[in-house]
């Protein structure tokens, strides 16, 4: 059941009838349910078309507006607000649709088959991931599922930063440690990783096969470290919930050809010019605040370059859209990789970057910035450790991608009302035992003893899923699932307090055990858009 569709139809068909042409207005559910159970501004949106006031307007659209088995009154609102009261026969009806729907319910087809790109996490397999990363797993994962239920064609995508001085430094940072182990003093390289996870390693390597690797090259403990470290970072992730389409190689980018064509390309359509021996790349011509070197005086590449080539070949897959999750330290680089974009003749706006900002963990009041167990950073693995995977993944989604969060360990971990994944799991888990623990059920084809205003307006929250899984995707927002969640857990938690829903009736216990059905079909696929699993037991 999809009430707005409807509605705009209704409201679509009166603008034809007043000879006015569609126009784009907004639907939405009024703050105040005295104000309907849905309001929309066309009125006000046609003042300037039509030069009137937009009551009257209001007053005329309203006249043509067959009120049909969908809506119950219609009023007419401050400056012409038009809001509809719903029949609660059509209401009660959708009850059936949503039970044989299941999984299925709230799936939407508004991203018309899109294909869109989603490019998220990429940490470079030279250490292991930690918390901050887990923000931006969690947000790239989020919107992958909601835009996939919502009907966009989505791949999931990690690029391996396995080529460039970073990796070289990796190899040489392995070498150094095993050089050491099998007492050689060989110096850590200046940019070398000094993390606990390579001197296990080389104390691996040297396990396996004690001196005899001396004198191998470099290339041979870069690649194992890379395997190592990139199948650790995959393990992570998976335990995390996150998981991907496509996993592209910079290494393969390199020896692909598809830097050396990228360069041809830009290079045919003007954009680049030699000075002080680099070759230079004209961003500036695109809004960048200046030029930038893409090969460098000694004929390497600088670390923009394979970067170009690699958003050439995701443009060349054919994708509508490219969404980046970068860090906030990556603001600077966006404006020079939508350049590069529109150097290469495409348009830059094909590429949209989301930028998450920093993740503070609070514990008992106090921030935590190092681990107790290697004093660095805390990794993805102690975070799920200390608060678990759903609660973990809830108060990701939790906050909007553009604040500064505080994630608070004391409250994730609490088991009480006060933490919200508690509270909404455990309004799942309810109506689990309950409907555990009812025998016999009638089928039910008319709703005739449902007429409490409680369960009228939890009905009426069930079926704002769907359009608020559209805004989501539309938006790339996830946190607007979970304070919708969190609002049906609560409108549930409300009518159970006031409305018995188990009787000797058996007409009366079976209309309610459906409603509440709706309620756990719609809270288990809402958590599974943001990767919670809904709990069966508490």
């Amino acid at each position: 059941m999809n009430t707005k569709e409807k509605l705009a139809s209704i409201i679509d068909e009166a603008l034809k009838l007043s000879n006015i042409e569609k126009i784009e207005y907004i639907i939405e559910v009024p703050n105040d349910k005295k104000n309907g159970d849905f309001s929309t501004n066309v009125a006000m949106e046609l003042t300037k078309i039509l030069k009137k006031n937009p009551r009257i307007i209001a007053e005329e659209l309203v006249a043509n507006i067959n009120k049909n088995n969908i809506i119950d009154r219609i009023d007419i609102a401050g400056p012409g607000f038009i809001n509809f009261y719903l029949n609660k026969a059509y209401l009660l009806n959708g009850i059936n649709e949503i039970i044989k729907l299941d999984s299925n319910y709230g799936k939407s087809t508004i991203g018309n088959h899109k294909r869109i790109n989603i490019e998220y996490v990429s940490a470079n397999p030279t250490g292991i991931l930690h918390v901050g990363t887990a923000r931006g797993a969690s947000y790239g994962d989020n919107i992958s599922r909601i835009m996939s239920f919502a009907g966009y064609d989505v791949t999931r995508e990690y690029y391996i930063n396995d080529g460039g001085n970073q990796i070289n430094n990796l190899g040489k940072s392995i070498k150094a440690r095993y050089d050491n182990i099998c007492g050689i003093n060989t110096e850590m390289p200046e940019d070398g990783y000094h993390g606990e996870e390579i001197i296990e390693i080389a104390k691996n390597i040297y396990k396996e096969n004690k001196d005899s690797k001396i004198n191998e090259k470099i290339e041979y403990f870069t690649d194992l470290g890379v395997k190592i470290l990139l199948d650790r970072i995959k393990k992570d992730l998976k335990d995390f919930r996150v998981e991907f389409d496509v996993w592209t190689s910079e290494k393969k980018i390199r020896e692909s050809g598809r830097i050396e064509e990228c360069l041809r390309i830009l290079n045919e359509q003007g954009n680049t010019y030699e000075a002080e021996g680099a070759l230079w790349l004209k961003t500036s011509k695109y809004g960048d605040d200046k030029d930038r070197v893409i090969v460098k005086n000694d004929k390497t590449y600088t670390y923009f370059t394979p970067d170009i080539a690699y958003h050439l070949d995701k443009l060349d897959r054919g994708y509508d859209k490219l969404i980046n999750v970068f860090g906030a330290d990556h603001h600077g680089y966006v404006s020079r990789l939508k350049a590069s974009i529109e150097a290469l003749g495409y348009d830059k706006n094909k590429l949209d970057v989301k930028l998450l900002q920093m993740v503070k963990l609070i514990k008992d009041g106090e921030e935590i910035k190092m681990s107790k167990r290697t004093g660095k950073t805390i990794t993805i693995t102690e975070l799920l450790e200390e608060v678990g995977v759903n609660a973990s993944r809830y108060f990701f989604a939790n906050k909007s991608l553009d604040t500064q969060m505080n994630f608070d360990i004391t409250l994730a971990t609490k088991q009480s009302n006060e933490n919200p994944v508690y509270y909404v799991e455990y309004a799942h888990a309810r109506i689990c035992s309950i409907l555990n623990n009812v025998s016999k059920i009638e089928k039910i084809e008319e709703y005739k003893t449902l007429n409490s205003s409680y369960a009228f307006e939890l009905l009426n929250k069930v079926y704002e899923f769907k359009n608020i899984v559209e805004t989501a995707a539309v938006k790339q927002m996830p946190h607007l699932i979970t304070n919708y969640v969190y609002e049906l857990a609560t409108l549930f938690h409300s009518y159970y307090a006031h409305e018995k829903i188990v009787s000797d009736d058996t007409i009366y216990t079976s209309e309610r055990i459906n409603l509440i059905k709706t309620v756990k079909i719609t809270i288990k696929n809402a958590l599974n858009l943001i990767g919670v699993e809904a709990l069966e037991k508490m």
